[in-house]
């Protein structure tokens, strides 16, 4: 029998996370509550309209791969700092226990700019996406390996009714195949295998043609220097999505504006 992975193991955590959810606040009541009656931001059209690379940049305490990134740790003071560098959009782990994230570190975020946010999370339930709705999240991430093909369009159906933007999520082509079957139309490749946690740019490289025309592309993971950056844009990147590079620098958005050469 094989061992489960660290994908495994999170995704289990997750389940049994999302029920004590769904035990102590019904979807109704997330529903009513005041953040979800606020407009969104338009997470996608804000990278649309973006010229490449626009930058997703990332508020995360620690990672399964790497441990704790930021003892200091303060997701308004790094979500202002991003913007003052010039990021396109925010993305926010909400992951408790391998991630050290809060749903609470989303919602300050986005109370702190103007940016459009990502709740960067595992989504096995379309409770989730009510939730992500409910406290502040513009769009949500939707990750191929992380469920079968009937539950993650179940997550796209939630997500198109909730009014929130999906990024879906792959790291092969045959994921990268379904992305296209089911019309996402915002594709993030994961250059970090989830499984393994193994990193290569080359993903990107190597799957960045099949993506379709209609889609925007966002390369994820193992950027971090000016040339990977080139690199995703030279492949077809029209966005890029940065977190440890810039949680580990002593000023994030400093970190994005030496990462992507903004004044």
């Amino acid at each position: 029998m094989n061992r489960p992975t660290i994908l495994d193991e999170i995704l289990a955590d997750t389940r049994a996370r999302v029920a004590a959810a769904q035990a102590a606040v019904p979807e109704q009541a997330l529903r009513e509550s005041p953040r979800f009656a606020e407009p969104r931001r338009g997470f996608r059209a804000a990278l649309a309209a973006a010229t490449p690379p626009a930058v997703i940049a990332e508020i995360k305490r620690a990672s399964p791969s790497r441990g704790l990134i930021r003892a200091h740790f303060d997701p308004p003071a790094h979500a202002r700092s991003y913007a003052a560098a010039g990021a396109t959009a925010l993305s926010v782990l909400t992951e408790p226990r391998w991630f050290q994230g809060a749903l609470a570190h989303l919602a300050a975020a986005r109370e702190a700019t103007a940016l459009p946010c990502l709740r960067k999370d595992f989504l096995v339930d379309p409770y989730q996406v009510v939730e992500a709705r409910a406290w502040g999240a513009d769009a949500v991430l939707v990750i191929a390996a992380a469920n079968d093909g009937a539950r993650n369009a179940e997550l796209l159906a939630a997500a198109a009714e909730t009014g929130v933007d999906a990024l879906v999520e792959v790291h092969d082509a045959a994921e990268l195949a379904w992305a296209a079957e089911v019309g996402a139309i915002l594709v993030g490749v994961n250059n970090r295998d989830l499984r393994t946690f193994a990193t290569s740019l080359e993903t990107t490289e190597h799957l960045a043609s099949r993506v379709p025309a209609t889609a925007l592309l966002v390369a994820e993971s193992g950027i971090h220097a000016p040339a990977d950056v080139g690199r995703m844009v030279a492949a077809g990147a029209h966005a890029i999505l940065v977190g440890e590079a810039f949680m580990r620098a002593p000023d994030p958005g400093a970190a994005l504006r030496a990462l992507v050469g903004r004044a």
